[in-house]
């Protein structure tokens, strides 16, 4: 193997340790909510919050990094983030109280923003065009390894070592992940806009426009989270006017105005994970609360999508190299709507196996869905704008779940309130269960036209 084999490899190997960190953090952290809430004596909203703190930082930051990256080194932001990751996991495993979890969460939501947005970016950077989807193929593979592994093994780990020694598997992978790039990729860097000048005011606009509105939007039932709601949007507008007007932007909105396949590839993005993200957090409560399985076996459940998922991912990447990435992507979003629909008649009697049946068609659209779209998006532009595309398809991907969260924010606000889960309002759990998977199935529906248009 010559050194540009050796290098993809390494390339393709420390994108996929970072493909899992995430993904797999934020599956096994959903099974061991129950504990936590008992342990942390957390109510329905801090809880939500345990999972949407970290999705919101990270939505803030992607972009800005993307493009901080771009300038100063793909390789540098991807190392200290690595590094910031591993070090808030490690804070999480100390936390005394939900509010010290839900800081290191924040923290963790920095360095996941620095990973993701220069794992991506640095295989398109490596590998060539007919060569890429199925490079795209595996590292979202690795995705949703870790979305199989976190209900699994948290559910293992929580059950007979308790929710802290999640926190504690994840730090050997980070050190691993760093020292692969230390030592096998030195001298290599990646940097397509360097010398150029980094858009600080956008970049400070972007972050407080999407806080604003993801943080009203999940405090909708409040006169203050209207308020943030209204700044928020004024802040997006006031955002994209300076983005137009400036030299160098931290995001090239030309892209969304001139570039069809890129505007659209994101949009399909946004509307599917916004549809699918709170799934596995809903039936982690259900599976619990309603149907009485312990952490292990709720894991076990939950797992059946990701396993799907992992399997479909590969294959959907080699056949975008082959077909169009619109049909293939269309057809996943609509095998994944049909699971969302089923999911939206959910009761305390519905069997194991429809729960099973239905993940399984989740699983088989996600995997055909996400590798081509990805591909789509990647494909779509430049060399010096990829730092940009892949922090973009990441923004689509993070503000999307927390949109998701931010919905099951709002429908836990109206149907339970800031209590803690008991026999009592069980019924009021389901009933925000069936809303949120019927506003799902609707998006999901929405995302395949999306899909359609680019």
């Amino acid at each position: 193997m010559n050194k540009d084999e050796t290098n993809k490899m390494t390339v393709l190997l420390v994108a996929t340790i970072a493909s899992f960190l995430t993904p797999f953090m934020a599956s096994s952290v959903n099974v061991a909510l129950p504990i936590i809430a008992k342990e942390l004596a957390a109510n329905a909203i801090l809880l939500s919050w345990i999972t949407t703190s970290f999705l919101l930082t990270s939505a803030m930051l992607s972009v800005p990094f993307g493009r901080i990256a771009d300038i100063y080194g793909m390789k540098k932001i991807f190392i200290l983030g690595i590094i910031i990751f591993t070090i808030a996991t490690f804070l999480a495993s100390l936390s005394p109280s939900v509010e010290f979890l839900i800081f290191a969460r924040v923290l963790q939501g920095v360095g996941s923003a620095m990973i993701f947005v220069t794992g991506l970016s640095i295989i398109a950077a490596v590998f060539p065009p007919n060569e890429m989807g199925k490079a795209i193929g595996l590292s979202v593979s690795a995705v949703f390894i870790g979305l199989v592994m976190g209900p699994v093994l948290g559910g293992i780990l929580t059950q007979y070592l308790g929710w802290r020694s999640i926190f504690y598997l994840i730090a050997p992978l980070g050190l691993l992940a760093t020292l692969l790039v230390i030592v096998k990729l030195k001298g290599m860097e990646w940097a397509g806009c360097k010398g150029e000048k980094l858009d600080v005011t956008g970049s400070v606009l972007y972050a407080v426009s999407l806080l604003l509105v993801l943080a009203g939007f999940s405090q909708i039932t409040s006169l203050i989270g209207k308020i943030m709601l209204v700044l928020g949007i004024i802040s997006i507008i006031g955002f994209v006017i300076w983005e137009l007007k400036v030299p160098q932007p931290v995001l090239e909105m030309k892209l969304f105005l001139e570039n069809r396949k890129f505007a659209f590839s994101n949009l399909a993005a946004l509307i599917s994970f916004t549809g699918t993200f709170a799934v596995v957090f809903l039936l982690s409560l259900y599976l619990q609360y309603i149907k009485g399985l312990d952490p292990r076996g709720a894991g076990l459940v939950l797992a059946t999508q990701t396993i799907v998922m992992a399997l479909m991912s590969p294959v959907a990447g080699r056949l975008s190299d082959k077909y169009e990435s619109r049909i293939l992507a269309s057809i996943g979003m609509t095998i994944t709507t049909v699971g969302l629909i089923i999911f939206a008649f959910l009761n305390a009697e519905t069997s194991l196996y429809v729960i099973l049946f239905s993940l399984v068609l989740l699983g088989i659209g996600a995997g055909i869905f996400s590798t081509p779209n990805t591909h789509a998006v990647m494909n779509s532009v430049k060399k010096r704008y990829l730092g940009v595309a892949s922090a973009t398809i990441s923004t689509m991907r993070i503000v999307g779940q927390t949109l998701s969260m931010g919905m099951v924010l709002v429908i836990f606000s109206i149907f339970v309130g800031a209590v803690q889960f008991n026999p009592g309002n069980y019924p009021q759990l389901l009933a925000s269960i069936n809303v949120m998977f019927t506003i799902s199935a609707i998006l999901g529906f929405i995302a395949i036209f999306a899909s359609l248009a680019r």
